[in-house]
Protein backbone atom coordinates (compact mmCIF):
# COMPACT_ATOMS: atom_id res chain seq x y z
CA UNK A 1 0.00 0.00 0.00
CA UNK A 2 1.33 3.14 -1.15
CA UNK A 3 1.43 5.69 1.99
CA UNK A 4 -0.07 9.31 1.72
CA UNK A 5 0.98 11.69 3.42
CA UNK A 6 -1.83 14.18 4.91
CA UNK A 7 -1.97 17.73 5.91
CA UNK A 8 -4.36 20.22 7.90
CA UNK A 9 -4.65 23.54 7.35
CA UNK A 10 -6.13 25.77 10.11
CA UNK A 11 -8.12 28.98 9.11
CA UNK A 12 -8.29 31.05 11.88
CA UNK A 13 -11.19 33.19 11.44
CA UNK A 14 -13.05 36.35 12.74
CA UNK A 15 -16.12 34.28 13.53
CA UNK A 16 -15.28 30.48 13.40
CA UNK A 17 -11.88 28.34 12.55
CA UNK A 18 -12.06 25.85 10.24
CA UNK A 19 -10.02 23.04 9.89
CA UNK A 20 -9.29 21.13 6.56
CA UNK A 21 -7.35 17.63 5.98
CA UNK A 22 -5.94 17.53 2.86
CA UNK A 23 -3.82 14.91 1.09
CA UNK A 24 -0.32 15.75 -0.81
CA UNK A 25 -2.46 15.65 -4.10
CA UNK A 26 -4.27 18.36 -2.63
CA UNK A 27 -7.76 16.61 -2.51
CA UNK A 28 -9.80 17.61 0.42
CA UNK A 29 -10.68 14.80 2.83
CA UNK A 30 -12.60 15.87 5.61
CA UNK A 31 -13.35 19.68 6.80
CA UNK A 32 -15.00 21.05 10.54
CA UNK A 33 -16.14 24.35 11.70
CA UNK A 34 -16.16 25.94 15.04
CA UNK A 35 -17.74 29.11 16.10
CA UNK A 36 -16.98 31.42 18.70
CA UNK A 37 -18.51 34.43 20.15
CA UNK A 38 -16.74 38.10 19.04
CA UNK A 39 -16.83 40.70 21.69
CA UNK A 40 -18.08 44.31 21.09
CA UNK A 41 -17.30 46.07 24.50
CA UNK A 42 -17.71 49.40 23.56
CA UNK A 43 -18.99 50.94 20.10
CA UNK A 44 -16.11 50.68 17.27
CA UNK A 45 -14.56 48.01 19.92
CA UNK A 46 -13.61 44.08 18.54
CA UNK A 47 -12.32 41.46 20.91
CA UNK A 48 -11.94 38.16 20.76
CA UNK A 49 -10.89 35.31 23.83
CA UNK A 50 -7.63 33.46 22.40
CA UNK A 51 -8.41 30.70 24.80
CA UNK A 52 -12.22 30.43 22.63
CA UNK A 53 -9.66 29.87 19.61
CA UNK A 54 -7.62 27.66 20.94
CA UNK A 55 -10.44 25.43 22.36
CA UNK A 56 -12.23 25.65 18.62
CA UNK A 57 -8.75 24.35 17.12
CA UNK A 58 -8.68 21.21 19.55
CA UNK A 59 -12.71 20.22 19.82
CA UNK A 60 -12.21 20.48 15.51
CA UNK A 61 -8.98 18.64 15.27
CA UNK A 62 -10.40 15.35 16.61
CA UNK A 63 -13.61 15.56 14.51
CA UNK A 64 -11.35 16.23 11.50
CA UNK A 65 -9.45 12.95 12.26
CA UNK A 66 -12.85 10.68 12.78
CA UNK A 67 -12.31 7.87 10.37
CA UNK A 68 -8.69 8.85 9.12
CA UNK A 69 -5.72 7.56 9.43
CA UNK A 70 -3.97 10.12 11.78
CA UNK A 71 -0.81 8.21 11.65
CA UNK A 72 -0.32 9.74 7.77
CA UNK A 73 -0.52 13.29 9.27
CA UNK A 74 3.13 14.98 8.29
CA UNK A 75 2.35 18.50 9.01
CA UNK A 76 -0.07 21.60 9.13
CA UNK A 77 0.11 25.04 8.27
CA UNK A 78 -2.15 28.43 9.82
CA UNK A 79 -3.55 31.20 7.80
CA UNK A 80 -5.26 33.75 10.09
CA UNK A 81 -6.46 36.58 10.86
CA UNK A 82 -4.23 39.57 10.69
CA UNK A 83 -3.24 42.35 13.18
CA UNK A 84 -5.15 41.31 16.06
CA UNK A 85 -3.13 41.91 19.54
CA UNK A 86 -2.44 39.29 21.50
CA UNK A 87 -0.41 39.54 24.89
CA UNK A 88 0.87 36.73 26.73
CA UNK A 89 3.14 37.23 30.51
CA UNK A 90 5.50 35.99 31.96
CA UNK A 91 3.90 32.15 32.38
CA UNK A 92 2.56 32.57 29.01
CA UNK A 93 -0.98 33.26 30.02
CA UNK A 94 -2.97 35.49 27.83
CA UNK A 95 -3.00 38.89 29.74
CA UNK A 96 -6.09 40.45 27.99
CA UNK A 97 -8.65 39.32 25.20
CA UNK A 98 -7.29 39.98 21.48
CA UNK A 99 -8.21 43.53 19.81
CA UNK A 100 -8.75 42.58 16.74
CA UNK A 101 -8.15 44.14 13.08
CA UNK A 102 -11.68 45.30 12.62
CA UNK A 103 -11.45 47.11 16.43
CA UNK A 104 -11.78 50.97 16.17
CA UNK A 105 -10.24 52.69 19.14
CA UNK A 106 -7.05 54.03 18.15
CA UNK A 107 -7.91 57.04 16.38
CA UNK A 108 -5.83 58.83 19.07
CA UNK A 109 -2.87 56.84 18.26
CA UNK A 110 -3.18 56.21 14.52
CA UNK A 111 -2.97 60.05 14.61
CA UNK A 112 -0.21 60.67 16.74
CA UNK A 113 1.78 57.89 14.26
CA UNK A 114 0.64 59.43 11.21
CA UNK A 115 0.85 63.16 12.09
CA UNK A 116 3.12 63.36 14.96
CA UNK A 117 6.07 60.67 13.93
CA UNK A 118 5.10 61.46 10.37
CA UNK A 119 3.82 59.63 7.58
CA UNK A 120 7.21 59.69 5.54
CA UNK A 121 9.09 58.12 8.64
CA UNK A 122 6.56 55.14 9.02
CA UNK A 123 6.45 54.62 5.43
CA UNK A 124 10.53 54.39 5.30
CA UNK A 125 10.77 52.26 8.44
CA UNK A 126 7.54 49.79 7.75
CA UNK A 127 6.18 50.85 4.14
CA UNK A 128 3.06 51.60 5.36
CA UNK A 129 1.81 54.16 7.54
CA UNK A 130 -0.82 53.71 10.81
CA UNK A 131 -4.29 52.63 10.01
CA UNK A 132 -6.28 51.37 12.97
CA UNK A 133 -6.62 48.10 12.52
CA UNK A 134 -2.26 47.24 12.72
CA UNK A 135 -1.13 46.52 15.47
CA UNK A 136 1.10 49.13 16.98
CA UNK A 137 -1.46 51.54 17.67
CA UNK A 138 -3.09 48.88 19.44
CA UNK A 139 0.02 48.56 21.75
CA UNK A 140 0.61 52.06 21.82
CA UNK A 141 -3.42 52.21 23.35
CA UNK A 142 -2.75 49.29 25.98
CA UNK A 143 0.33 51.85 27.11
CA UNK A 144 -1.45 54.99 28.22
CA UNK A 145 -5.04 52.97 28.55
CA UNK A 146 -4.34 49.51 30.47
CA UNK A 147 -0.75 50.65 32.01
CA UNK A 148 -0.90 47.64 34.41
CA UNK A 149 -1.58 45.06 31.80
CA UNK A 150 0.47 46.45 29.97
CA UNK A 151 3.97 46.07 32.36
CA UNK A 152 3.31 42.33 32.09
CA UNK A 153 3.61 41.92 28.65
CA UNK A 154 6.63 39.37 27.97
CA UNK A 155 5.21 38.23 24.56
CA UNK A 156 3.47 40.57 21.73
CA UNK A 157 1.76 37.65 18.94
CA UNK A 158 -0.68 37.52 16.26
CA UNK A 159 -3.92 35.78 16.35
CA UNK A 160 -2.96 32.51 14.02
CA UNK A 161 1.12 32.84 16.16
CA UNK A 162 -0.95 32.09 19.59
CA UNK A 163 -2.03 28.49 17.82
CA UNK A 164 1.58 27.95 16.40
CA UNK A 165 2.48 28.63 20.08
CA UNK A 166 0.24 26.23 21.83
CA UNK A 167 0.97 23.56 19.18
CA UNK A 168 4.75 24.05 19.65
CA UNK A 169 5.52 25.68 22.89
CA UNK A 170 7.60 28.27 20.30
CA UNK A 171 7.09 31.97 19.97
CA UNK A 172 7.03 32.71 15.82
CA UNK A 173 5.50 34.84 13.31
CA UNK A 174 6.31 35.20 9.60
CA UNK A 175 6.50 37.68 7.39
CA UNK A 176 3.20 38.28 5.62
CA UNK A 177 1.32 38.21 9.23
CA UNK A 178 4.25 40.88 10.93
CA UNK A 179 3.89 43.05 7.88
CA UNK A 180 0.51 44.15 9.25
CA UNK A 181 1.97 45.18 12.21
CA UNK A 182 3.73 48.59 11.75
CA UNK A 183 6.35 47.23 13.61
CA UNK A 184 8.43 45.11 10.97
CA UNK A 185 10.80 46.77 8.57
CA UNK A 186 9.04 44.69 5.75
CA UNK A 187 11.88 45.47 3.49
CA UNK A 188 14.83 44.10 4.76
CA UNK A 189 12.39 41.18 6.68
CA UNK A 190 13.52 42.60 10.19
CA UNK A 191 11.77 43.99 13.13
CA UNK A 192 12.30 47.76 12.73
CA UNK A 193 13.76 48.96 16.26
CA UNK A 194 12.95 52.42 16.27
CA UNK A 195 9.20 51.34 15.65
CA UNK A 196 9.72 49.11 18.75
CA UNK A 197 10.76 52.02 20.51
CA UNK A 198 8.18 54.28 19.72
CA UNK A 199 5.77 51.31 20.88
CA UNK A 200 7.85 50.90 24.09
CA UNK A 201 8.56 47.46 23.44
CA UNK A 202 11.59 45.52 22.78
CA UNK A 203 13.06 42.91 20.39
CA UNK A 204 12.73 40.25 23.15
CA UNK A 205 8.94 41.09 23.60
CA UNK A 206 8.47 39.78 19.54
CA UNK A 207 8.32 36.79 18.15
CA UNK A 208 11.00 35.03 16.31
CA UNK A 209 10.29 35.67 12.45
CA UNK A 210 9.95 32.76 9.66
CA UNK A 211 9.28 32.85 6.27
CA UNK A 212 5.73 31.26 6.13
CA UNK A 213 6.59 27.79 4.52
CA UNK A 214 9.71 27.35 6.90
CA UNK A 215 8.91 24.98 9.94
CA UNK A 216 8.81 26.20 13.20
CA UNK A 217 8.88 23.03 15.77
CA UNK A 218 7.08 19.57 16.00
CA UNK A 219 3.38 19.37 17.91
CA UNK A 220 4.42 18.67 21.84
CA UNK A 221 4.13 14.88 22.78
CA UNK A 222 1.44 16.11 25.16
CA UNK A 223 -0.94 17.96 22.70
CA UNK A 224 -0.55 15.52 20.05
CA UNK A 225 -1.82 12.71 21.88
CA UNK A 226 -4.77 14.64 23.32
CA UNK A 227 -5.27 16.32 19.84
CA UNK A 228 -5.29 11.99 18.53
CA UNK A 229 -2.33 13.32 15.90
CA UNK A 230 1.18 10.97 15.85
CA UNK A 231 4.55 12.52 17.50
CA UNK A 232 6.78 14.65 15.11
CA UNK A 233 4.04 16.43 12.98
CA UNK A 234 6.09 19.32 11.66
CA UNK A 235 4.43 22.78 12.29
CA UNK A 236 5.04 25.88 9.39
CA UNK A 237 5.13 29.21 10.26
CA UNK A 238 1.76 30.06 8.33
CA UNK A 239 0.92 33.31 7.02
CA UNK A 240 -1.71 35.77 7.39
CA UNK A 241 -4.95 35.04 5.88
CA UNK A 242 -4.85 37.44 2.66
CA UNK A 243 -1.79 35.62 1.91
CA UNK A 244 -2.95 32.41 2.76
CA UNK A 245 -5.72 32.55 0.48
CA UNK A 246 -3.70 34.10 -2.12
CA UNK A 247 -1.58 31.11 -2.19
CA UNK A 248 -4.64 29.23 -2.30
CA UNK A 249 -5.62 30.35 -5.34
CA UNK A 250 -2.03 30.56 -6.96
CA UNK A 251 -1.39 33.90 -6.56
CA UNK A 252 1.86 33.84 -6.27
CA UNK A 253 4.97 34.91 -8.05
CA UNK A 254 4.85 38.14 -10.41
CA UNK A 255 1.80 40.03 -11.07
CA UNK A 256 -0.73 37.42 -9.92
CA UNK A 257 -4.03 38.97 -8.59
CA UNK A 258 -6.93 37.61 -6.02
CA UNK A 259 -10.37 39.20 -4.82
CA UNK A 260 -11.28 37.72 -1.46
CA UNK A 261 -14.86 38.39 -0.35
CA UNK A 262 -15.52 37.34 3.41
CA UNK A 263 -15.69 39.21 6.26
CA UNK A 264 -13.47 41.95 5.02
CA UNK A 265 -12.62 42.31 1.28
CA UNK A 266 -9.07 42.43 -0.39
CA UNK A 267 -7.33 43.17 -3.10
CA UNK A 268 -4.15 41.00 -3.33
CA UNK A 269 -1.67 41.34 -6.02
CA UNK A 270 1.72 39.66 -5.64
CA UNK A 271 5.30 40.66 -6.92
CA UNK A 272 8.43 38.99 -6.57
CA UNK A 273 10.10 42.55 -5.85
CA UNK A 274 9.62 44.88 -3.24
CA UNK A 275 7.51 48.12 -3.65
CA UNK A 276 5.39 50.41 -2.31
CA UNK A 277 2.15 52.74 -3.13
CA UNK A 278 4.14 56.13 -2.43
CA UNK A 279 0.51 57.29 -1.21
CA UNK A 280 0.32 54.02 0.99
CA UNK A 281 -3.50 53.35 -0.03
CA UNK A 282 -2.41 50.27 -0.56
CA UNK A 283 -0.48 48.05 1.95
CA UNK A 284 3.01 46.99 1.01
CA UNK A 285 3.32 43.45 2.61
CA UNK A 286 5.79 40.76 2.33
CA UNK A 287 4.08 37.56 0.73
CA UNK A 288 4.05 33.87 1.73
CA UNK A 289 5.64 32.94 -1.45
CA UNK A 290 8.79 34.61 0.49
CA UNK A 291 8.01 37.45 -1.86
CA UNK A 292 5.71 40.37 -1.44
CA UNK A 293 2.60 42.11 -2.45
CA UNK A 294 0.35 45.25 -2.27
CA UNK A 295 -3.50 44.87 -1.12
CA UNK A 296 -6.20 47.20 -0.54
CA UNK A 297 -8.25 46.00 2.32
CA UNK A 298 -11.86 47.23 3.14
CA UNK A 299 -13.27 46.50 6.52
CA UNK A 300 -17.18 44.95 5.82
CA UNK A 301 -17.32 42.95 2.63
CA UNK A 302 -19.96 40.03 2.88
CA UNK A 303 -20.54 41.31 6.35
CA UNK A 304 -22.42 44.06 4.99
CA UNK A 305 -24.82 41.54 3.05
CA UNK A 306 -24.97 39.32 6.03
CA UNK A 307 -25.77 42.48 8.03
CA UNK A 308 -28.52 43.51 6.17
CA UNK A 309 -29.93 39.82 5.66
CA UNK A 310 -29.45 38.78 8.68
CA UNK A 311 -29.76 41.89 11.05
CA UNK A 312 -32.70 44.41 8.79
CA UNK A 313 -34.26 41.49 7.01
CA UNK A 314 -34.39 39.25 8.87
CA UNK A 315 -33.55 36.08 7.24
CA UNK A 316 -30.11 33.69 6.18
CA UNK A 317 -31.37 33.00 2.50
CA UNK A 318 -29.21 34.93 1.37
CA UNK A 319 -30.15 33.42 -2.44
CA UNK A 320 -33.52 34.33 -2.04
CA UNK A 321 -32.85 38.05 -1.44
CA UNK A 322 -30.81 37.63 -4.48
CA UNK A 323 -33.21 35.78 -6.69
CA UNK A 324 -35.34 39.41 -7.64
CA UNK A 325 -31.94 41.02 -8.88
CA UNK A 326 -32.09 39.94 -12.40
CA UNK A 327 -30.14 41.33 -15.08
CA UNK A 328 -31.86 44.35 -16.58
CA UNK A 329 -31.58 45.66 -13.24
CA UNK A 330 -27.45 45.39 -12.92
CA UNK A 331 -26.03 49.23 -13.43
CA UNK A 332 -29.45 50.95 -13.27
CA UNK A 333 -30.15 51.07 -9.77
CA UNK A 334 -30.88 54.54 -8.21
CA UNK A 335 -29.73 53.52 -4.65
CA UNK A 336 -25.87 53.59 -3.68
CA UNK A 337 -25.04 52.12 -0.39
CA UNK A 338 -21.18 52.85 1.26
CA UNK A 339 -20.18 49.89 2.87
CA UNK A 340 -18.65 51.45 6.07
CA UNK A 341 -20.01 49.98 8.81
CA UNK A 342 -16.69 49.42 10.70
CA UNK A 343 -15.30 52.30 9.42
CA UNK A 344 -12.87 52.02 6.55
CA UNK A 345 -9.43 51.11 5.79
CA UNK A 346 -8.50 51.20 2.03
CA UNK A 347 -7.73 53.45 0.31
CA UNK A 348 -9.59 56.09 2.38
CA UNK A 349 -8.09 55.32 6.28
CA UNK A 350 -11.40 57.02 8.23
CA UNK A 351 -11.75 54.89 11.02
CA UNK A 352 -15.23 57.82 10.94
CA UNK A 353 -16.89 56.28 8.15
CA UNK A 354 -20.50 54.88 8.36
CA UNK A 355 -22.61 52.44 6.36
CA UNK A 356 -24.96 54.72 4.03
CA UNK A 357 -27.91 54.25 1.88
CA UNK A 358 -28.48 57.16 -0.27
CA UNK A 359 -30.86 57.54 -3.07
CA UNK A 360 -33.74 56.04 -1.34
CA UNK A 361 -37.26 56.60 -3.16
CA UNK A 362 -41.01 55.59 -1.98
CA UNK A 363 -40.13 52.92 -4.73
CA UNK A 364 -37.37 51.70 -3.05
CA UNK A 365 -37.86 47.97 -3.17
CA UNK A 366 -36.46 45.34 -0.85
CA UNK A 367 -34.29 43.81 -3.54
CA UNK A 368 -33.33 47.76 -4.43
CA UNK A 369 -31.36 47.70 -0.83
CA UNK A 370 -29.70 44.08 -1.62
CA UNK A 371 -28.62 44.80 -4.46
CA UNK A 372 -27.04 48.61 -3.55
CA UNK A 373 -25.11 46.47 -0.83
CA UNK A 374 -23.92 43.99 -3.11
CA UNK A 375 -22.73 47.06 -5.71
CA UNK A 376 -21.22 49.13 -2.70
CA UNK A 377 -18.92 46.69 -2.06
CA UNK A 378 -17.89 46.15 -4.76
CA UNK A 379 -17.67 49.81 -5.83
CA UNK A 380 -15.35 49.96 -2.90
CA UNK A 381 -13.03 47.33 -3.96
CA UNK A 382 -12.69 49.21 -7.31
CA UNK A 383 -11.26 52.42 -5.56
CA UNK A 384 -8.43 50.16 -4.46
CA UNK A 385 -8.33 48.84 -7.70
CA UNK A 386 -8.14 52.46 -9.42
CA UNK A 387 -5.00 53.22 -6.88
CA UNK A 388 -3.24 50.09 -8.12
CA UNK A 389 -3.92 51.24 -11.75
CA UNK A 390 -2.75 54.51 -10.79
CA UNK A 391 0.60 52.76 -10.18
CA UNK A 392 1.38 51.71 -13.66
CA UNK A 393 -0.21 47.99 -12.57
CA UNK A 394 -2.32 45.89 -15.19
CA UNK A 395 -4.80 43.59 -13.88
CA UNK A 396 -5.74 42.16 -17.01
CA UNK A 397 -8.10 39.03 -14.71
CA UNK A 398 -8.05 38.15 -11.29
CA UNK A 399 -9.06 35.00 -8.83
CA UNK A 400 -11.53 35.62 -7.00
CA UNK A 401 -12.36 33.72 -3.41
CA UNK A 402 -14.28 33.94 -0.38
CA UNK A 403 -17.91 33.28 1.14
CA UNK A 404 -19.08 36.20 -1.09
CA UNK A 405 -17.97 34.32 -4.17
CA UNK A 406 -20.17 31.78 -4.13
CA UNK A 407 -22.58 33.94 -5.39
CA UNK A 408 -23.12 34.18 -9.34
CA UNK A 409 -24.90 37.46 -9.09
CA UNK A 410 -22.17 39.53 -7.17
CA UNK A 411 -19.39 37.70 -9.40
CA UNK A 412 -21.05 39.09 -12.31
CA UNK A 413 -21.39 42.72 -10.67
CA UNK A 414 -17.62 42.43 -9.69
CA UNK A 415 -16.31 41.42 -13.02
CA UNK A 416 -18.45 44.01 -14.64
CA UNK A 417 -17.87 46.97 -11.94
CA UNK A 418 -14.05 46.20 -12.61
CA UNK A 419 -14.30 45.33 -16.56
CA UNK A 420 -12.14 41.96 -16.40
CA UNK A 421 -12.41 38.28 -16.32
CA UNK A 422 -12.79 36.69 -12.59
CA UNK A 423 -11.59 33.27 -12.06
CA UNK A 424 -12.74 30.71 -9.69
CA UNK A 425 -10.75 27.73 -8.37
CA UNK A 426 -11.45 24.26 -8.36
CA UNK A 427 -10.74 23.69 -4.49
CA UNK A 428 -11.70 27.14 -2.57
CA UNK A 429 -11.16 26.56 0.93
CA UNK A 430 -9.65 30.04 1.34
CA UNK A 431 -6.58 30.31 4.03
CA UNK A 432 -6.48 26.84 5.60
CA UNK A 433 -6.21 25.34 2.05
CA UNK A 434 -2.98 27.96 1.39
CA UNK A 435 -2.39 26.52 4.94
CA UNK A 436 -2.14 22.87 4.13
CA UNK A 437 -0.16 24.31 0.95
CA UNK A 438 2.66 25.52 3.08
CA UNK A 439 2.88 22.63 5.28
CA UNK A 440 3.64 20.42 1.60
CA UNK A 441 6.63 22.66 0.86
CA UNK A 442 7.63 22.72 4.71
CA UNK A 443 7.58 18.62 4.56
CA UNK A 444 9.35 18.85 1.29
CA UNK A 445 6.06 17.65 -0.82
CA UNK A 446 6.92 20.67 -3.09
CA UNK A 447 10.23 22.68 -3.34
CA UNK A 448 8.49 25.90 -3.59
CA UNK A 449 5.05 27.56 -3.00
CA UNK A 450 5.17 28.29 -6.26
CA UNK A 451 5.65 24.68 -7.45
CA UNK A 452 2.48 23.22 -5.21
CA UNK A 453 0.67 26.14 -6.60
CA UNK A 454 1.33 25.01 -10.57
CA UNK A 455 0.77 21.63 -9.04
CA UNK A 456 -2.66 21.87 -6.66
CA UNK A 457 -4.42 24.98 -8.08
CA UNK A 458 -6.85 24.56 -10.72
CA UNK A 459 -9.20 26.69 -12.60
CA UNK A 460 -13.39 25.74 -12.13
CA UNK A 461 -14.88 28.85 -13.75
CA UNK A 462 -14.30 32.20 -15.50
CA UNK A 463 -16.78 35.00 -15.53
CA UNK A 464 -16.63 37.16 -18.11
CA UNK A 465 -17.58 40.87 -17.62
CA UNK A 466 -20.29 42.30 -20.85
CA UNK A 467 -19.20 45.48 -22.50
CA UNK A 468 -22.50 46.53 -22.68
CA UNK A 469 -22.93 46.48 -18.55
CA UNK A 470 -19.40 47.37 -17.69
CA UNK A 471 -20.37 50.71 -19.06
CA UNK A 472 -23.21 51.00 -17.11
CA UNK A 473 -21.17 50.25 -14.32
CA UNK A 474 -18.66 52.60 -14.96
CA UNK A 475 -21.48 55.52 -15.16
CA UNK A 476 -22.37 54.03 -11.83
CA UNK A 477 -19.06 54.24 -10.02
CA UNK A 478 -18.73 57.57 -11.19
CA UNK A 479 -21.54 58.84 -9.02
CA UNK A 480 -20.80 56.31 -6.05
CA UNK A 481 -17.35 57.46 -5.99
CA UNK A 482 -18.91 61.22 -5.19
CA UNK A 483 -20.71 59.97 -2.32
CA UNK A 484 -18.44 59.93 0.58
CA UNK A 485 -15.99 63.01 -0.18
CA UNK A 486 -19.72 64.73 0.01
CA UNK A 487 -20.45 63.29 3.51
CA UNK A 488 -16.91 62.78 4.89
CA UNK A 489 -17.15 66.09 7.19
CA UNK A 490 -20.20 64.66 8.67
CA UNK A 491 -19.42 61.38 9.79
CA UNK A 492 -17.60 62.86 12.81
CA UNK A 493 -20.14 64.73 13.40
CA UNK A 494 -22.56 61.86 14.37
CA UNK A 495 -20.81 59.31 16.38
Amino acid sequence: MVFTKLFIGVDLGTSAVKLSLVDEKGAIRNEVSREYPLFFPQPGWSEQKPEDWWAGVCSGMRELLAGADASQVAGLGCGGQMHGLVVLDENDAVIRPAILWNDGRTQEEVDYLNNEIGRDRLSALTANIAFAGFTAPKILWMKKHEPENFARIRKIMLPKDYINYMLTGVHCCDYSDASGMLLLDVQHKRWSQEMLEICGVSEAQMPRLFESFEVVGTVRPDIAAGLGLPEGVRVVAGAGDNAAAAVGTGVVGEGGCNLSLGTSGTLFISSKSFGVDPNNALHAFAHADGGFHLMGCMLSAASCNKWLCDEILKTKDYAAEQADITDDRLGRNHVFFLPYLMGERSPINDVNARGTFIGLTMDSSRADLVQAVLEGVAFAIRDSFEVARSLGLDIPRSWICGGGAKSPLWRKIFANVLGIPLDMVKTEQGPGYGGAMLAMVGCGVYASVQEAADALVELASTTEPDPELTARYEEQYQKFRRIYPALKGVFPEIQ
